[in-house]
């Protein structure tokens, strides 16, 4: 089975929301910023729950902030 890639637009939904930063964000989502760090350049996929999570911290619908690429 081949893999896919989790994709996201953390980075730019910060700087659309007046420049949020990976603290505030982590600290909104119930998450370390060490965690948002490894979300946001793709090195990690986060659990569904952290991904609801993030994207109510950004008040958007979840396909607004994360995708899949096959």
């Amino acid at each position: 089975m081949a893999k896919g890639k989790v994709r996201n637009r953390i980075r730019e939904l910060r700087a659309e929301t007046g420049g949020m930063t990976q603290s505030q964000l982590a600290e909104a989502a119930g998450a370390t910023r060490q965690t948002i760090i490894a979300i946001e350049q793709e090195k990690y996929a986060p659990s569904l729950e952290l991904a609801f999570r993030i994207s109510l911290a950004f008040g958007v619908p979840f396909e607004a902030v994360f995708s899949f690429e096959p």
